[in-house]
Parts: C-alpha cells; sequence; structure tokens
C-alpha cells in the first residue's frame, strides 16, 4: 500500500466522517482527500514526478499531515524533516535525499532562507501558512494544478527519514510501503481496536505519532492533532473527544502521571496508550497501570524497522489472575508476528535464552537501507540479520529485554555497566521525576557513571542520598560516582532525553 491508500481505505468506510480535529475544527475523509489531490495536482504542475523527493517541515499542523497524502498520491517520497534539528543536519539531510520542493510553515521560514542558497536541486519553496521570500503561497500553490493526478510509485520506496547527524553526515533510511504495511498489520493484530477508533497526537507527526496514524486511517478513525505540547491540554482532550488511542514516549507519560488533573479525569474511553522510543521505568510503569488503567502498551523499534518489532499488549501487563506482572514491565514484550529476533554475539554466533547481546532481527519490517549509503547498510547488516545496536536477551516465555543501548553503555573499572539499569534503580526512588545516565571520561575508572537527575515538583534529595539508594540495589560498582540534580532535563522534540547534551555540557 501506497501512503495514500490508507486515507482512501478509510473514506471507503465513511467520506463524511471525521479524519483531522483541530483546535475544534473537523475535516472529513472527503474534505482531506480533496486537498490531498490539490496538492498533488500542484507538485506535478511544478514539475514534481513520481520517484522525486518532497520534504515537510512542520509543527503539528493538519494542512502539513495531509500533505503527506498528496505527496504519496503523485507518487513522489515523503521527506520529513525534524524542525528542531540545527540548520547545518537539515541541509545535509534535504541534500542527501535529492529533494526537489519542501512544503514548510512560515515559522522555519528563517531555516529555510539559511539552507537554501546551498540546495540547488531545490527547485519548489511553499509556505502553508504565510508569506515567506522566495517561496510560493498556499493558495497560490494550490492554484497551480489544473487536473487532480493519481500516480503509482515508481517502486516501493515511501518514505526517507534521517537518523544520526550527532557523528557526521546523517543518514536517510528508506522505508517501503511494504515496510509501512507490515508495521500497520502488526498494529491492527498486536492491539485492541474496538469500533471506531479516536487517535490523539501530541509527540511529532514527523515521527512515530505520525506512522501510527496509518492503522488508525485504515480503520476510518478520527485522528486529534494537538498543535504543541501540554499535558492539561492532553488530559482535557482525552476526555473532550473520548480518545480511545494514544502515544507517549516515557518522559511525557512521567508528566501525566505528575500532573495535578489526572485522577480527575475521564479517561474510561481509552482502549490503549502506546509508550516507547525510549525505557520506560517500571516503577513509574506500575503506577500509570494504577491510575491510568490497564490500557498501557508497550512498543518497541527504530527508524529502521518502525515501531513493531516487539509489543506487549495492555492484557499483557497482567497476570491471568488479574494482578499486574511485575516481572514483565522491565521488558520490551514479545517478538511480533511478522518479524523474527535473534540475540547475537560480538562474533555473529546467535545465543541462547538469558544469554546477553545485540539484538538482530529480519523481516519485512526492516528498512530498504540507508539511502546511497551502501557501506552504512551492509555495516547494519550480518548474515541476513539487522543490527539494532541494542543489548539485551530473550527469557523463557520469549519476552524480549533490552538492558542498554551498546553506544550507552559505560565501561567504568573493567565493568560493563548498563545505564538502563542504573537508571530504572534511581526512578524507584520517591523523588525523582527523571533521570539519565551517562559515562563520562574519568583517569582512574577509564569512565566514571554519572547520573543527572529531574526531581519531582515539591520533592527534594541530595546526591548523597540517592547514591546510598542506589547502591543499596546495585552495589557499588554500578552505582554513580557524580551525581547531578537538574532543573528540567535535555530533550528532542519527541521528548527522548538527549545524552550527548548532556556529556557536552559535563565533558571536562
Amino acid at each position: 500500500m501506497r501512503l495514500v491508500d490508507y486515507l482512501d481505505k478509510g473514506a471507503s468506510l465513511d467520506a463524511g466522517a471525521p479524519c483531522l480535529t483541530t483546535d475544534g475544527q473537523q475535516r472529513t475523509y472527503a474534505e482531506v482527500q480533496h486537498l490531498s489531490r490539490l496538492v498533488s495536482a500542484a507538485l506535478a504542475a511544478r514539475g514534481v514526478r513520481p520517484g522525486d523527493r518532497v520534504a515537510i517541515l512542520s509543527a503539528n499542523d493538519p494542512t502539513a499531515f495531509t500533505c503527506v497524502f498528496g505527496i504519496s498520491r503523485a507518487g513522489a517520497v515523503w521527506c520529513p524533516i525534524n524542525p528542531r534539528n540545527e540548520a547545518a543536519e537539515n541541509r545535509e539531510l534535504l541534500d542527501l535525499a535529492g529533494c526537489v520542493a519542501v512544503l514548510f510553515q512560515e515559522q522555519f521560514a528563517p531555516l529555510i532562507k539559511q539552507i537554501h542558497a546551498d540546495l540547488p536541486g531545490l527547485t519548489t519553496l511553499v509556505c502553508l501558512d504565510g508569506p515567506a521570500d522566495g517561496a510560493l503561497g498556499w493558495d497560490d500553490f494550490l492554484a497551480l494544478g489544473v487536473a487532480p493526478v493519481d500516480e503509482p510509485a515508481l517502486d516501493d520506496l515511501a518514505m526517507i527519514v534521517g537518523t544520526g547527524g550527532t557523528t557526521g553526515r546523517p543518514k536517510g533510511v528508506e522505508l517501503t510501503g511494504t515496510n509501512l504495511e507490515t508495521m500497520t498489520a502488526i498494529t491492527l493484530m498486536s492491539y485492541p481496536f474496538e469500533g471506531r477508533p479516536v487517535y490523539l497526537a501530541l509527540a511529532p507527526l514527523t515521527h512515530a505519532a505520525g506512522v501510527l496514524c496509518f492503522p488508525v486511517l485504515a480503520l476510518g478513525g478520527e485522528i486529534v492533532v494537538m498543535r504543541g505540547p501540554g499535558i492539561g491540554v492532553f488530559l482535557d482532550l482525552v476526555q473532550t473527544h473520548r480518545v480511545t488511542h494514544t502515544f507517549l514516549p516515557p518522559t511525557l507519560i512521567y508528566m501525566v502521571l505528575a500532573h495535578e488533573c489526572l485522577d480527575d479525569t475521564d479517561l474510561s474511553s481509552l482502549q490503549c496508550f502506546w509508550y516507547g522510543a525510549a525505557p520506560i521505568s517500571p516503577t513509574r510503569l506500575e503506577e500509570a497501570l494504577r491510575r491510568i488503567g490497564p490500557v498501557m502498551a508497550q512498543l518497541f523499534g527504530q527508524t529502521e524497522a518502525p515501531m513493531m518489532i516487539s509489543t506487549m499488549a495492555p492484557r499483557d501487563h497482567f497476570r491471568p489472575d488479574g494482578t499486574i506482572a511485575t516481572e514483565r514491565l522491565a521488558s520490551a514484550g514479545r517478538p511480533t508476528p511478522l518479524v523474527t529476533v535473534a540475540i547475537m554475539s560480538a562474533e555473529g554466533a546467535l545465543l541462547d535464552r538469558r544469554e546477553t547481546g545485540e539484538i538482530v532481527v529480519r523481516g519485512s519490517l526492516v528498512m530498504r537501507g540507508y539511502h546511497h549509503d551502501p557501506a552504512a547498510t551492509a555495516a547494519a547488516t550480518v548474515a541476513g540479520w539487522h543490527r539494532t545496536g541494542d543489548i539485551g536477551y530473550l527469557d523463557e516465555d520469549n519476552y524480549l529485554f533490552i538492558v542498554d543501548r551498546a553506544k550507552d553503555m559505560v565501561i567504568t573499572g573493567g565493568f560493563n555497566v548498563y545505564s538502563t539499569e542504573v537508571e530504572q534503580a534511581i526512578m524507584r526512588h520517591p523523588a525523582v521525576q527523571d533521570c539519565a545516565v551517562i559515562g563520562l571520561p574519568d583517569d582512574k575508572w577509564g569512565e566514571r557513571v554519572t547520573a543527572v537527575v529531574q526531581l519531582r515538583a515539591g520533592h527534594t534529595a541530595d546526591p548523597a542520598e540517592l547514591g546510598s539508594f542506589v547502591r543499596a540495589q546495585l552495589g557499588g560498582v554500578k552505582t554513580p560516582k557524580q551525581i547531578e540534580i537538574w532543573p528540567d532535563l535535555p530533550r528532542s522534540k519527541v521528548g527522548k532525553v538527549l545524552k550527548r547534551d548532556i556529556k557536552a555540557t559535563l565533558a571536562p
């Protein structure tokens, strides 16, 4: 399926049903379809052909998201651009993908102006919501289209998604229609969907929150788009719109749990509250199961194998007698039906249950490769397996446990310390809101385990107390030798804690 086929499938069920809702304004499936055809025709009038790359640079916005389907309908390839990236990284990604057009919001016009001169192949600029130098206005752009077109794609390529960029030129992950169809099929078979779903998108539509829209659209569901963050607004929208499905990374779930309005909000409509994109504290997850409800649903994936390497449906968080299965809460669920998962040693041997190594996967969920980077594609592949870069193991019940990212493991005094294990120990302290554990250079230890902690509002704790708390659980080797308490942690647009920013601040 092409990306636009999910929209058209939903429209075939009820063209008059609400499709995209923002700030109380609804657009029906028929209206979104019509606008996507106008976008497709306008792109064709500007010379965009099937297989060409078209980027979108926007915060959460229903018009911008509709453009995704216009791009697909024209047979072109969608390149989502993260507004939070540095200008140089976005320039590199646009150049790598060979984008011929960018559709952007007025607030990002300065960024476009900064990089456009270095991108001679970028021939079409369109501002979605206002005037911008050198760009077509939205109405003028749409007026270019003579007749709607619906071009099939030249091949199965649907998206080029940027990843990396912190250590050099970013990589472009090639995701095909087959990859996203596999992801959608796994989603629909793994989680509860009763009736017509209502999906609330707070997290950026350029990331996980966006691709989770495709299974919702296939069922004719409604997508409620939040333009900006705000936990109070999020809770109000869940109650007002009777939201059935939503997704948040763990750091935002912690904010939901800390919000004063949570316990007074009617969350009874929720069927599935997805969490993922980073490890979650089992302590906070248990709290969420009690206070938000038995609707928490984990997903584990990465850009190269989107979203659904393993899943844990709401029911899997509980034992047959209805009690919380605390022994599973630290897991990433079970490998999904359409993905094969194994654990591999550094020498390339597949390991047995409970043996720790790199998590490798194979199946139609895995990307086609890195765009114009055969060396990186080859490095991420071994004997037909895709290397995730995550370290973990499978238990006797086939639950997958991720102990760390390979790059985040701290080697201190000759011992391997997994940052995730230390973070989970710190998160058990009742005063801790969030934390991140990194390794910093140390003359004695090679690396010293270092923790940066954000406390809950109204709570206090000092580094000595937190150190003793961790030592009682993990012993001296894994206890951070340096603990910093910060008012907040640096986060990406999708809510992940930016460990590289912490290292840059603390590194000598």
